[in-house]
């Protein structure tokens, strides 16, 4: 705690909000106030090991390190970032709930080319659903997700793009028509449990099986309806599988009647199309 007699720093009001400028302007006014020699004290809790009361004087409080990487970590106090959390859901859900079609959210490798089987299928899956009176949700970024949006736009429907942005930029696609942008990835992937009627999973990498995982889960424990789930290309899957069902089904760790209920395996667009009109009321 700051000695007492220390100028108090005002904190910016709603929607001023918080520079990095401001924030050394207001160092150097009261360099004190910002770490200069107050004394703090770290108690631990009790039968947790960390021993002792420390005390730091000259310094200002040492940091938690954390895992989150953002542009807010050198500015501002943990409750500061929910603000920007709610602000992005906030808009994600109006954007996406001015949509006037059922869609279907298609994803797989951003490493995938246009010569590729794999984006050549996609867009094809993507153009049929279409063509059936879906719309299409993507990662917004290349490869499938290119190829997804590429198939919705040419055949005139819904083509939505839900971009992450990556300390390797990936730039969102040219075939995106509703765009929503997100820095944090647990909200894309709400958004993609949300709108979509139905899943289908491109071969892909660990991002892929991330999503998939993410909705497997939230079905298999009712946390939301159970969807269907698609799984493109049984040559690539078949391997996943026969490893959930003998490891995992069978040490007794999830039930082969969740993985039959929840998950199909198809190897063409058509019946990609032809297993989810079938299932999937528009």
């Amino acid at each position: 705690r700051p000695k007492a007699g220390l100028p108090r720093i005002r904190m910016p009001e709603w929607g001023e909000g918080f520079s990095i400028a401001a924030r050394d302007a207001q160092r150097q006014a009261s360099p004190v106030a910002f770490g200069g020699s107050p004394i703090y004290t770290v108690r631990s809790n009790s039968g947790c090991g960390l021993g002792p009361p420390r005390s730091y004087e000259g310094a200002a409080m040492p940091e938690l390190q954390q895992n989150i990487v953002d542009d807010l970590a050198s500015v501002t106090t943990e409750s500061w970032r929910t603000f920007r959390i709610m602000a992005e859901m906030v808009e994600a859900l109006d954007t996406l709930n001015a949509l006037k079609v059922n869609c279907i959210s298609l994803f797989g490798s951003a490493r995938c080319t246009q010569d590729m089987q794999e984006y050549q299928d996609a867009e094809k899956i993507a153009r049929l659903l279409v063509q059936a009176g879906f719309g299409i949700i993507s990662g917004g970024g290349p490869g499938v997700m290119e190829a997804a949006n590429k198939g919705a736009f040419d055949a005139g429907g819904e083509s939505v793009g839900l971009h992450i942005q990556l300390p390797h930029e990936q730039g969102c696609n040219q075939y995106v028509k509703t765009r929503c942008n997100f820095r944090y990835f647990f909200i894309r992937k709400f958004m993609f449990v949300k709108y979509a009627m139905a899943y289908v999973v491109m071969p892909g990498g660990m991002g892929t099986i991330d999503e998939l995982s993410e909705a497997f889960v939230l079905a298999q424990t009712g946390r939301t309806r159970a969807f269907p789930i698609v799984l493109y290309d049984s040559s690539f899957w078949s391997g996943l599988l026969e490893w959930l069902r003998k490891s995992m089904a069978g040490r007794g760790f999830i039930k082969e009647a969740e993985i039959d209920k929840l998950i199909t395996v198809c190897d063409t667009p058509e019946e990609v199309v032809s297993h989810l009109c079938k299932i999937v009321i528009l």
